[in-house]
């Protein structure tokens, strides 16, 4: 009697640990209110990102660089005053000195000034394309420290049931080389395996510190809230073509974008260097009350107090061989960024089609691992009527719960490596931000 009721006490054991292992992880965290979801999650580190904020404040200054170029083709109006004493001619710096001033300034057409406009103009749209990288960034960062941090507490759900069974599989061995029916070496395998067991352990709350930690930072979190996530079952596969994937990779890249906007830099200052033979227009203007007491009348018979002067000054290069040096400069460098812009394209399709690749392979590679599980979980289910039949011992189902629990550590695990793979894959194809509006 005391045998069976031991048995059927270890079996009721083998029955909590079991629902401990399949339910525990997921319904607990379903039952916490606080947690949160993967988009919660997204959308508050895309608010309180800083690397997001500098990079919006990079387009700023990109923009504010275009409007310092552009002023020079818009009214400029400065006025002033001042005092010299002279001696001689009344002249100070190329004009006489005058009690008020007032000069007017607006360049019409200077080839080199516009083209170093339109550059600057290019250049924004270069900062722009880098809010939407970091943004991207900032996506993708944040769902996999998200993902992992499910994946991890997940897999210390199971470890911890493992443990349970490693020490029992310990306490059987004893009890059964103390009975001379086992080796003594079977207690030191058993010991073994519980120690490996407690290891992966500590490993893995180590890297739910740090997770949680990453998480805090991206979102902002304070650091007296605990995080809470939830075991979501995402997909984020794509039914597309490898066609169709090189076609949106280099459409939306932002390499390429780059090296298009650059292009098109050089492009504008290749044409103001040959436009810059032509002659430049500029809309000038003077007033100016001159002083009494600096010898004008000396020098002048009749002295005009009040000057205006207006017009527009035309300047007419003739030969210049820095012009001719600028279109050679300028020829060179828009051969470079064109030489750049096919390497990067290039570049670009071989790494999309690889990342095609890789989770392809990586949805293989899961895809194996839920069969391995399955068939460990079916084992289980075989090895457990055994022993209620007494044709396995107690050793004998726990060591089916250690397998089935790697095989499920290791499933979890290939599910993750797959969403990353199939996240880095829309970031290159630029259907991440859709995925998470």
């Amino acid at each position: 009697m005391n045998r069976k009721s031991k048995i059927e006490r270890w079996l009721a054991a083998i029955v909590i640990v079991s629902a401990i292992s399949f339910f525990v992880p997921c319904s607990a965290i379903a039952q916490d209110a606080g947690a949160m979801t993967m988009h919660q999650a997204i959308s508050l580190a895309l608010q309180n990102s800083r690397d997001l904020a500098l990079a919006r404040m990079q387009y700023r200054v990109a923009m504010d660089a275009t409007g310092v170029d552009r002023a020079a083709f818009l009214p400029n109006l400065y006025t002033g005053s001042g005092a010299a004493y002279t001696y001689g001619f009344p002249s100070l710096g190329g004009s006489p000195p005058a009690v008020f001033q007032m000069n007017y300034s607006q360049s019409i057409f200077n080839p080199v000034w516009k083209a170093q406009q339109h550059a600057a103009e290019e250049h924004a749209k270069t900062m722009k394309l880098e809010i939407d990288r970091t943004r991207d960034d900032v996506i993708v960062r944040t769902a996999s420290a998200y993902l992992e941090l499910a994946k991890v507490r997940h897999s210390l759900e199971l470890m911890r049931a493992e443990q349970v069974s490693a020490e029992k599989i310990v306490g059987v061995t004893r009890d059964r080389v103390a009975a001379n029916q086992e080796l003594a070496i079977e207690i030191t395998r058993s010991e073994l395996t519980a120690a490996r067991v407690q290891q992966r352990i500590i490993k893995l709350e180590g890297r739910d510190e740090a997770l949680t930690q990453q998480l805090r930072d991206l979102t902002g979190i304070p650091d007296t809230q605990s995080v809470a996530v939830i075991n979501e079952d995402a997909s984020f596969a794509t039914d597309m073509q490898a066609s169709e994937i090189q076609n949106l990779a280099l459409q939306s890249d932002r390499g390429v974008q780059e090296a298009e906007n650059d292009r098109a830099a050089r492009q504008h200052i290749l044409r103001g260097a040959h436009l810059s033979y032509w002659p430049t227009f500029e809309v000038v203007g003077q007033y100016s009350i001159l002083s009494k007491f600096n010898n004008y009348l000396e020098y002048y018979n009749r002295f005009q107090r009040n000057n205006i002067s207006a017009g527009v000054q035309i300047t007419i290069p003739l030969f210049s061989a820095k012009t001719r040096a600028n279109v050679a400069l300028a020829k060179s460098e828009l051969s470079a960024s064109e030489l750049s812009l096919g390497v990067k394209r290039q570049e670009v399709r071989v790494d999309v089609l690889q990342k095609e690749r890789d989770v392809r392979e990586l949805n293989a590679t899961r895809e194996v691992a839920r069969l391995d599980l399955k068939l460990a979980q079916q084992t289980l289910e075989v090895s457990q009527a055994k022993f209620e039949q007494g044709g396995l011992t107690l050793r004998d189902i726990e060591q089916s719960r250690l397998d089935e629990s790697d095989k499920w550590v290791a499933f979890l695990d290939s599910d993750f490596a797959l969403k990353q793979g199939q996240l880095t894959l829309l970031q290159a194809t630029g259907q991440l931000a859709k995925v998470f509006q």
